[in-house]
């Protein structure tokens, strides 16, 4: 428990920091940047943390930034980390208030509420620096999107003293208010990979004397789905998506090649590499039966997000002193996946769920949706949970 003296002023500090929030989030939902080019969000983070007294570096491990500070006394060094880059969606024109003016590009999945929770983090935890101890860091990371932005942060000193790593991610499944937590494996493994079949081009009226690697191509992808549903327990949440078929440009042609591009995901290592290893024979066997030739990529990855069960214990009884008991549920895993798996392959951690689902509407478009919205209300009682967490992870 959180001392009575400080909990009052956690609870005030809070409060006092969701207008700002709520405006920097609209802010950075009007602006947003794709993986790699977050740079005014990354100048807006730097500087609102340098106005509160935070030691920042920026560039880290390309736009990435980090600004830590010390507490009133020794104790841990906790990293909170947030994500801020935005995706290649056009946002749907439904008359929202708030609404992207970049075209084609559009924060649909939540990053920019991530940012302004973690630049409302950084003002109350230095409101309260005197009730704590040891040291707290934030990380502001790029290009989560793409898998490409956690370990050059790392390999730049990010988990540099690091003994606990924190964060969270918004979920519009989960109604605005609640919390939810769950120890050991939670996000998936998530990998893209790319196959070209390749064949011998040719007249679409003479089939035979081509190989065609349409054909090829569509039994591989049918073969595919063969993965999961009869290599992979009943009981294990795995997945294989092909989403990319492209090949041919005339209807009266054979093509000479077809690339397909998809996802992989699974709840842990094993189950990961085998079936990469899978994807890439199936995809040379298959193309082989039809005298075509396949060749596999992996084209990037991160590895499953897995939370230690002690910290995670410690964020459920600080979500549970901030929202209430009946607020704050177990966390399902899900097969989505998340680069904050490469902090806590290397430090204790937990990533956790803050609901941001209106429940006023009956639909919730799903992240990376064109008509992806959440509940800005959702903002403080989540920033309540993070800093509670934090305050119980500090000394």
């Amino acid at each position: 428990m959180i001392a009575a003296d400080v909990d009052a002023r956690l609870r005030a500090e809070v409060a006092r920091a969701v207008p700002g929030m709520v405006e920097t989030r609209r802010v950075l939902h009007r602006h947003p940047e794709p993986a790699h080019q977050e740079h005014r969000t990354a100048e807006l983070a730097a500087e609102r943390c340098r106005e509160l007294g935070y030691a920042v570096r920026t560039g880290v491990g390309g736009t990435g930034v980090l600004a830590e500070i010390g507490g009133n006394g020794p104790g841990p060094t906790v990293l909170y980390r947030a994500d801020m880059d935005a995706l290649p969606v056009e946002e749907r024109d439904d008359g929202r208030p708030v609404r992207s003016e970049a075209p084609g590009l559009m924060h649909a999945c939540g990053h920019d509420a991530h940012v302004a929770i973690a630049l409302g983090v950084a003002a109350v935890m230095a409101s309260l620096r005197d009730g704590w101890g040891g040291r707290l860091r934030l990380c502001f990371q790029p290009a989560e999107e793409v898998a490409q932005g956690a370990v050059p942060m790392i390999e730049e000193g990010a988990l540099e003293g690091v003994d606990r790593a924190l964060g969270i991610h918004v979920w519009s499944g989960l109604e605005s208010g609640r919390v939810a937590v769950t120890a050991g494996p939670f996000f998936a493994s998530a990998d893209e990979f790319r196959i070209v079949v390749r064949g011998r081009g040719g007249h679409g009226a003479l089939p035979h004397l081509s190989v065609d690697p349409v054909l090829a191509a569509a039994e591989v992808v049918v073969a595919l789905q063969s993965l999961v549903a009869r290599e992979v327990a009943p009981d294990r949440a795995a997945v294989v998506t092909v989403g990319v078929i492209r090949g041919g440009r005339a209807f009266n042609v054979i093509a000479e090649e077809v690339e397909l591009r998809g996802t992989v995901r699974a709840p842990d290592e094993a189950l990961r590499r085998r079936l990469l290893a899978r994807v890439e024979g199936m995809a040379r066997g298959v193309a082989a039966a039809f005298r075509a030739e396949a060749d596999y990529e992996l084209v990037a990855g991160t590895p499953a997000v897995v939370n230690d069960a002690a910290v995670a214990e410690t964020v459920r009884r600080a979500a549970v002193e901030a929202l209430g008991a009946e607020h704050v549920d177990v966390a399902q895993p899900l097969t989505i996946g998340d680069d904050m798996a490469y902090f806590l392959e290397r430090v204790p951690g937990c990533y956790f769920l803050v609901g941001v689902g209106d429940p006023g509407r009956a639909e919730r478009p799903p992240h990376h949706h064109p008509a992806f919205d959440l509940d800005e209300r959702a903002l403080g009682p989540g920033l309540h949970a993070v800093t509670r967490a934090l305050l119980h992870s500090l000394g």
